[in-house]
């Protein structure tokens, strides 16, 4: 899937959204991709996530990935769909007390291999915490995974390689540091972590 084929999911959904944004990070960015929008749609998640299973399919073979792990809310949908294509279980983490934990019931068996999924990776500050969750219980994390790489391949997760259906490298500004044009507008948190 290329990155027009991408986006066009997200505008044409209203999930590519434009003005002034507090990303979960902390940073601000004229640009906010709202992938519960898109994800809404099972065809289009079912698209998104077949063609991101194909990209994982095609590095670690068919047989492995033992288990999706995805951190509540953004990453939720992307896991379960990314575990139905890959025909493996899908869970989640939750944060308590600031920290990602696994809740409901959810085990991740010794030596498991696991694809940690988001929808969006911008600093992969969120990424990294699941992923220490996952290693906590267990888990070895054979793949990072997401359907917008806003770094555009500048995060890094070290030896565990990232899966992106697409880049898209937008600004992000500290606070302190916004353009004027940034600064005039209103800033709007639409993200699923409140305000620190």
């Amino acid at each position: 899937m290329t990155r027009d084929e991408v986006l066009r999911h997200y505008r044409e959904t209203g999930a590519l959204l434009e003005g002034h944004f507090i990303l979960s990070s902390g940073l601000r960015s004229p640009v906010y991709m709202q992938s519960a929008k898109v994800l809404s749609h099972p065809d289009r998640a079912a698209l998104l996530c077949k063609a991101l299973a194909e990209q994982i399919v095609a590095k670690l073979g068919p047989k492995g990935v033992d288990l999706v792990c995805a951190p509540a809310m953004g990453g939720v949908v992307v896991g379960y769909e990314l575990a139905r294509q890959l025909g493996v279980p899908g869970i989640f983490t939750e944060r308590v007390d600031g920290a990602f934990a696994l809740r409901r019931g959810f085990e991740i068996e010794p030596g498991a291999r696991v694809i940690m999924a988001e929808d969006v990776i911008t600093t992969g500050k969120s990424s990294r915490e699941c992923m220490a969750c996952i290693e906590a219980h267990g888990g070895k994390v054979v793949g990072a995974s997401c359907i917008v790489d806003r770094s555009e391949g500048e995060v890094s997760f070290g030896a565990v390689p990232l899966f992106a259906l697409t880049g898209y490298k937008v600004p992000a500004y500290a606070p302190d540091a916004l353009p004027p044009e940034l600064a005039e507008l209103p800033a709007i948190k639409p993200g699923s972590r409140g305000l620190k």
